[in-house]
């Protein structure tokens, strides 16, 4: 069977009469939830749009890109706006009682979280948490060519827009990236083009 991988290209053309089945589409946002982060912070949250006129509306600053609203799903990838002392110490009493540990022998680690946290300024602070973002959007393409599940992860977007319109800066977010998700319609011309990378010795250094 072809690799899902090598199957998989930046989908154009969206089947727009095939919706991904719920129970399929659960299992890719579970990928999501489970995606890791450093630390395991998971400073993101995930933006599920089914409302098909805001879709439309949110094309509208999408380039009019048409997976917008043609895929079967639409996910916008969002990183958290700033990390406070709070958030870490939650983060840490959850994991706390996920293991069945007293927090405070957690203490050595929140310290190191927080230390780290402090350095950055923010703008270092959003890149790095931006960059998580990115880690959950190649595990949820991965998984999605797992599935036979088409895949168009789209930067040309107005991010400024898209917060105001989803009102993601009073829940403290920025979106970042966006993902359709559906099937490929039989005419897409992108789907027969040649998948073009680089040899493995081109780009392995193995020493």
């Amino acid at each position: 069977m072809e690799h899902g991988l090598n199957w998989r290209y930046a989908t154009k053309k969206f089947d727009n009469t095939k919706v991904i089945p719920e129970t399929t589409f659960n299992d890719l946002l579970d990928v999501l939830r489970l995606s890791p982060s450093s630390f395991g912070l998971q400073p993101w949250k995930f933006v599920v749009i089914k409302d098909q006129s805001l879709r439309k509306e949110l094309r509208k600053y999408a380039w009019d890109q048409p997976q917008i609203t043609e895929a079967s799903h639409l996910i916008v990838l969002c990183a958290k706006t700033g990390m406070d002392e709070d958030y870490v110490k939650d983060f840490i009493l959850r994991t706390a009682q996920s293991r069945g540990i007293p927090a405070v022998d957690l203490g050595g680690y929140q310290d190191m979280i927080l230390g780290f946290v402090k350095s950055l300024n923010e703008d270092n602070l959003a890149h790095w948490m931006a960059r998580q973002v990115y880690i959950a959007l190649g595990v949820l393409l991965a998984e999605s060519a797992h599935h036979r599940i088409d895949s168009c992860p789209m930067e040309g977007f107005d991010a400024v827009k898209f917060d105001e319109i989803l009102n993601l800066k009073d829940a403290g977010l920025h979106a970042i990236v966006l993902c359709g998700l559906g099937y490929r319609t039989a005419d897409d011309p992108y789907a027969k083009l040649a998948k073009i990378r680089f040899e493995a010795n081109e780009i392995l250094i193995i020493k």
